[in-house]
């Protein structure tokens, strides 16, 4: 299957959080907190820590605002709000893309990355943002994708920044 990581590699998604969602805190794959996320990727599990911690030790809270609603995914299944440009954002996503390419990663979709990079954020049920409103990203995570090898769920191994975000 395409998307299931080669041996030795583990999957994982570097995102800045909209709803606060600590380190540890599990939530299932179809239940996730609001959030941007700027690049999915398998990497052998240490690798990945060491490539998130160079890419945002020094990540400062962003202000974001949000533009007009679209549809991805697959015949536009996935309702998301897109992020205007900003080049804060735009940073740690280059930034986190590098780190990973450097540390031996799989990236994955290349092709939504760099100049194909459109932050966004998923329309979850009731939970979304709109447009116009201005969203606080306070901090940068990585998300295990499949902790204790159970796909079924996600867990934030690490963050970096203030860790507080708030859609205001």
């Amino acid at each position: 299957m395409a998307d299931e990581p080669e041996e030795g590699l583990h999957p994982f998604v570097a995102v800045a959080f909209v709803e606060a969602t600590g380190v540890g805190q599990r939530f299932g794959k179809r239940h996730w907190p609001l959030h941007v996320t700027l690049l999915r990727f398998d990497m052998a599990p240490e690798a990945a820590l060491t490539a998130a911690s160079g890419a945002f030790s020094c990540c400062e809270p962003l202000r974001v605002r949000i533009g007009h609603d679209a549809a991805f995914g697959y015949r536009g299944r996935v309702q998301v709000s897109l992020v205007e440009h900003d080049a804060g954002l735009q940073a740690l996503h280059e930034r986190i893309l590098k780190a990973v390419a450097a540390g031996g990663g799989r990236i994955h979709s290349p092709h939504h990355t760099g100049r194909g990079f459109r932050p966004h954020v998923s329309v979850q049920g009731e939970r979304r943002v709109h447009p116009g409103q201005t969203v606080l990203l306070g901090g940068v995570s990585l998300v295990d994708m499949a902790p204790d090898g159970d796909a079924e769920w996600r867990m934030p191994i690490g963050e970096w920044g203030e860790g507080t975000s708030d859609a205001g």
